[in-house]
């Protein structure tokens, strides 16, 4: 079996939250610039199955479109499944300029965890890494350089 490569294929983070996914999406929207495609909670689900009624208020299902037209999708772990965070990844932004960049880097660092300060390397003018205060992982890049 193999690839015909007929489809355009764009891989689309998937990120699950602690019952916070609606709070961090209506940030990230405000903060890159989006717009929420979708937020469906458990209660709003055409599904009618105890699993899916249990979600409530949790979101299945959110959507959001980021500029240039690619998509963060995103919900909350399911209430009977332990939540075991976010880890084994990051998410990478890459801005064309370091102005703007930064300015990103210092918003999503509000009340998160800066693990790599916002400075020169030899990829892009500057970078910096953080985790933000949804626990989510990211990795900022102003004037990427040729390598």
């Amino acid at each position: 079996m193999s690839f015909t490569k007929t489809s355009t294929l764009q891989p689309i983070p998937y990120l699950a939250f602690n019952g916070d996914c609606a709070d961090a999406m209506r940030y990230y929207e405000k903060v890159l610039g989006g717009t929420i495609k979708v937020m469906m909670s458990g209660k709003d689900s055409p599904f009618k199955d105890p699993m899916i009624e249990s979600f409530g208020d949790r979101i299945l299902n959110a959507q959001l479109e980021l500029p240039g037209g690619v998509f963060l999708f995103a919900g909350d772990a399911p209430t009977p499944m332990e939540y075991q965070g976010m880890h084994g990844f990051s998410l990478t932004l890459n801005f064309d300029t370091v102005e703007e960049a930064e300015l990103i880097f210092n918003t999503l660092a509000e009340g998160g965890h800066v693990t790599m300060p916002f400075s020169p390397t030899f990829w892009a003018e500057k970078f910096g890494m953080l985790t933000d205060k949804f626990g989510v992982h990211w990795i900022i890049n102003g004037n990427l350089q040729a390598m």
